[in-house]
Order: C-alpha cells, then sequence, then structure tokens
C-alpha cells in the first residue's frame, strides 16, 4: 500500500470518529488515566495507543498502585490491558482502569485499532511506523454518603456522570531508536459533576518521547536513555521525565531497572506564613526494578517526592504483573526490548 495514501486514509478516518464522537455524545470529564511511569516498565500501551500489537508477543499487563499508605483515602489506581496482533499489521487492544482518591472517583474501558506499517524491505530489519486510536467510556463518580457538615445542596447519595473521550498517537522504531507522539483526551469536554465552571472543558494532553538503546556485541548488558515531555493544552503546563534504564540478559530471561527524574516547569505558589509566598514545582524520582522471566513480567516502582512542602513522605508504590502470549513472529535482528 502506498505510503501517502496510507496516512490520508488515516487521516480521514481519525476526524470522521472526532466528527461522530464529538457531534453525538454530551461529555462531562476531566484526565482520565494519569500518566505515571507504566512506560518504563514494558507497559507502552497504556499510554500511547499506537502501540497496541507492536510486539512480537500479545501482552497482559496489570497494574496496582497506592500513593502515601499512611494517608487515609489516598488516591490508588488499577488498570488492567490487553493487546495483540491481529492479522499482519493491525492491532487491537483493550483497557480498564478504576481510579480512586478520596470520595471521588473515575472508572472505565478503551477499545484501540492500531495499524502497523513495515517500511523496510527486509521483514527482520526493524523500522516500523505505527498508528493507533482509542476510543472509551469512563464513568465518574462522587460518594457523598460520608459528608459530614450539612448542605442543602448536597444530596447524600452517589452522583454519577458518564463521558467518552479519544486519544490518538503514533510510533516509530528505527532498529534500537524509538519515539511516540501521543495526544490524550483530544475532545472538549464539560464536567457536570461538581456544578464548577472552574474545570476547563479542554483537558487535552500531548506526550512525546523518545530513546535509544546502547549495546555492545556479545554483551549481556543494554543502556537506554530517553526523555518525555508532557503538555496540557488548556494551562500549557508542561514537564519532562528523563530516563535511564539498564538490561541485564540471564539464562530464563532479563533483569532490568533503571531511575526517571521528572520536573514540572512552572510552580504553584503557596505560603507557610501568610506573608512570605513561595514557588515550588512538582519533582520526583522513579527507581524502578523489573524481571523477565520467559514470559512473565514481574516489576516495582517507588516515586519519591522531592519538594520541600509534601502531604506524606511514604511516596508512590506501584507492582506490575504481566504476561506474554500467542505465538511469537519472527524476532527482529535488533536490542529492542519493547518490540521483540
Amino acid at each position: 500500500m502506498n505510503f501517502k495514501l496510507l496516512l490520508n486514509l488515516f487521516k480521514g478516518l481519525f476526524l470522521c470518529a472526532l466528527f461522530f464522537f464529538g457531534g453525538c455524545l454530551q461529555t462531562t470529564a476531566q484526565e482520565v488515566i494519569p500518566t505515571y511511569s507504566d512506560y518504563l516498565t514494558d507497559n507502552l500501551y497504556l499510554l500511547h495507543p499506537s502501540m497496541a500489537g507492536a510486539s512480537n508477543y500479545n501482552k497482559i499487563r496489570l497494574t496496582a498502585r497506592q500513593q502515601w499508605f499512611d494517608v487515609e483515602d489516598a488516591p490508588s489506581l488499577q488498570t488492567l490491558n490487553v493487546h495483540g496482533r491481529v492479522w499482519d499489521k493491525i492491532g487491537l487492544g483493550v483497557i480498564a482502569f478504576n481510579d480512586e482518591n478520596g470520595n471521588f472517583s473515575t472508572r472505565g474501558f478503551y477499545g484501540t485499532f492500531a495499524y502497523h506499517l513495515l517500511m523496510s524491505r527486509s521483514e527482520f530489519d526493524l523500522n516500523q511506523l505505527s498508528f493507533g486510536i482509542s476510543g472509551g467510556l469512563i464513568q465518574h463518580s462522587l460518594d457523598q454518603s460520608n459528608f459530614r457538615e450539612f448542605d442543602p445542596l448536597v444530596s447524600g447519595n452517589n452522583q454519577s456522570d458518564y463521558y467518552a473521550n479519544m486519544d490518538v498517537g503514533m510510533s516509530y522504531y528505527y532498529h534500537e531508536f524509538y519515539a511516540h507522539a501521543t495526544v490524550k483526551n483530544i475532545l472538549n469536554v464539560r464536567r457536570d459533576l461538581f456544578f464548577s465552571d472552574a474545570v476547563p472543558s479542554n483537558q487535552r494532553k500531548y506526550l512525546f518521547s523518545a530513546g535509544y538503546l546502547f549495546t555492545k556485541n556479545n554483551s549481556d548488558w543494554g543502556y537506554e536513555p530517553s526523555v518525555m515531555l508532557q503538555l496540557r493544552d488548556a494551562t500549557k503546563e508542561a514537564s519532562v521525565d528523563v530516563n535511564f534504564k539498564v538490561y541485564k540478559e540471564l539464562e530464563n530471561g532479563s533483569l532490568w531497572g533503571g531511575a526517571s527524574f521528572r520536573r514540572s516547569f512552572e510552580g504553584a505558589e503557596y505560603t507557610l506564613d501568610g506573608e512570605k509566598v513561595e514557588n515550588q514545582k512538582l519533582q520526583y524520582l522513579t527507581p524502578f526494578l523489573g524481571y523477565d522471566y520467559k514470559r512473565f513480567v514481574f516489576a516495582y516502582t517507588y516515586s519519591y517526592q522531592m519538594n520541600s512542602l509534601v502531604l506524606s513522605n511514604s511516596g508512590f508504590h506501584q507492582i506490575t504483573l504481566g504476561y506474554n502470549f500467542g505465538k511469537n513472529r519472527e524476532r527482529w535482528e535488533c536490542e529492542c526490548p519493547a518490540i521483540n
């Protein structure tokens, strides 16, 4: 198929889907699945729809994240996703998630379609461009049964809103180099649950990431530096992740780990004494460790907040479990763990 024709086809499908969902659905929302460090623990599909079915194996990934064990009703997030290749160039995937923060919760699911275009002449020479689009149905809930102070506007019941949103993305792999570009929450939405105009209807967020895996011939070690940039469309807030990951090949799999440093470009103003106003930028360090044993994946992630003013010093903990299944295709002649 002609490459230019394929791009036009994808663009047309995207615009049609955007018109359909944007014109036919009454939407109310906020950001759906928060962007953490899952992409560093072999869970790229959770961030980038273009990675559905991009690997030589079909994949199942389960995550459980808990913030601040010493804080009651602290935020927690659970996700489950399955994706794989169907036919030669098409990838399909589904994501289910549950995000809770005190009396507020968000849950829902996404379905994904991806198309993978091999641009190399050899089936063993990795040069792949991938496109993906996801559509989701999400529920926001506010449990008012625990509200203690009387308010005539508070019903005391569990109030819920339903809405839809979409993500689109593109990924490129060339040997050990890779790059991703994704737009999250592309639909403008209204958030009626709190009856407030302070929350912008535009929750669109842009993700850009790139990295390279360095290896030596006949070596069991690999080194992968990478970066990711996040940009919110409405508020122009931005943050950057600087990452370094190390791989060690073992007899029945591989051991890998590393660290990620995230910092925002903008800061939040605060005061402790009511007089002096200070500015604090989000920043935290995330070490992670994982093990691939045959087709099983185990990973642990810990995020430590490096700000002077925090709610708790206990940090954020996350466990990732995974399984690679299905008949694997021919492996590429490169060191590219996300694909091979």
